[in-house]
């Protein structure tokens, strides 16, 4: 029986020297929007990435449908390169995960069969997550204290993998260029009024790529971006500055 396609959908990924992952991931996720979408593009934001993964990308975009690439010449950041996404897709739906493998883009199908006229966002959340016992434990930290500061509902802020109404986006200002996007897009769409729903999806542990949070630096910067996003949407109620 034909599916219905109901949506247009940018399916975008950030990409930081995953040259051995982001093939695979992008075959997957055109694997779903051809069977799912009326209409669709793959963004990559590479986000000066090295000579290894800058060749890989050229030798994908002549086999990929709809492939479009971003080239960020000085790294800009997780969250730079999140905002690149998002501000050049061109569809009703954006979806979005990394480009490292730590989740399965097949599963973009659930979130698709989720989303309905009454939702905005179709979030994952992590069912187990596979990494190192430290990463765990500084997880597991980063939820409460997001929880606690932003009184978020949902249950993973932290689950890179979702699906988004374009429109929410229309006048919205995204300042952070780090991690902390997470917290400061899901915050400020739920001021918005945005409309959520969740899905359980798969994690895995790293193969490729190296995660640029887990150090003692980037630790104590984002602990002081919290506070401060906190204050700024919390205290003086910026919801769009």
């Amino acid at each position: 029986m034909d599916l219905e396609k109901k949506y247009s959908i940018s399916a975008f990924f950030p990409v930081y020297n995953d040259w051995g992952t982001i093939p695979t991931l992008v075959l997957l996720t055109e694997s779903v929007l051809k069977k799912y979408a009326s209409q669709y593009e793959i963004i990559l934001v590479d986000d000066g990435s090295n000579k290894l993964t800058k060749q890989v990308l050229s030798q994908l975009t002549p086999k990929v449908e709809n492939l479009k690439i971003i080239t960020h010449e000085k790294n800009k950041g997780y969250g730079g390169a999140l905002k690149s996404g998002i501000y050049n897709s061109h569809y009703d739906l954006i979806f979005y995960t990394d480009g490292d493998a730590q989740y399965n883009p097949l599963e973009l199908e659930n979130l698709i069969l989720k989303m309905s006229d009454d939702v905005d966002i179709v979030n994952g959340f992590k069912i187990e997550r596979n990494d190192p016992l430290y990463r765990k434990a500084i997880g597991k930290l980063y939820y409460f204290a997001t929880r606690m500061l932003f009184n978020f509902k949902i249950k993973d802020v932290d689950c890179d993998f979702r699906l988004m109404r374009k429109s929410l986006f229309n006048n919205l200002d995204l300042k952070y260029d780090s991690g902390i996007i997470c917290v400061e897009m899901i915050s400020k769409l739920t001021m918005r009024g945005a409309k959520f729903a969740e899905v359980p999806v798969n994690h895995y542990f790293r193969v490729s790529g190296k995660s640029e949070f887990f150090n003692f630096k980037r630790i104590f910067k984002t602990g002081t971006h919290l506070l401060t996003l906190w204050y700024k949407i919390k205290i003086k109620k910026e919801f769009e500055g």
